[in-house]
């Protein structure tokens, strides 16, 4: 592969990435969780291009949008790499390389305070279909 179809094969995932971010940041706020962001790291971080965050009700519903996650990635091609549970359910993240989903209890959200440590990013709206 030249160094431009490699580029363009990155330039391609890339797209796909910021697609399978948006639906899944539909499908969390779909599912009532709430303050659900999306926010575009490329260029800034070197371990993902894109993360959502949203707020969870309870850790069963948590645990259920964690897996309805899970398998729109397998649906777009975007199976996941790992996931992590804390002991008591207040921070979930599923980790699609790519894209990295975090699911917060609401005060364990503040304390980790994920947006402000990436304010550099630019915040997709994931609110239309598109």
């Amino acid at each position: 592969m030249t160094g431009a179809e490699k580029v363009k094969a990155g330039s391609r995932r890339s797209e796909e990435g910021s697609l399978f971010a948006l639906e899944a940041a539909r499908l969390m706020g779909d599912r009532h969780c709430t303050d659900v962001q999306v926010l575009d790291l490329r260029g800034i971080s070197q371990v993902c291009d894109f993360i959502v965050i949203g707020s969870g009700t309870s850790d069963r519903q948590m645990q259920s949008v964690s897996e309805e996650v899970g398998k729109l990635g397998k649906e777009t091609g975007y199976q996941w790499f790992r996931t992590n549970t804390d002991p008591s359910s207040t921070w979930i993240v599923v980790d699609f390389i790519d894209v990295v989903i975090h699911l917060f209890e609401p005060s364990r959200r503040a304390y980790y305070d994920l947006e402000d440590l990436w304010s550099d990013a630019v915040q997709l709206d994931f609110s239309q279909q598109g």
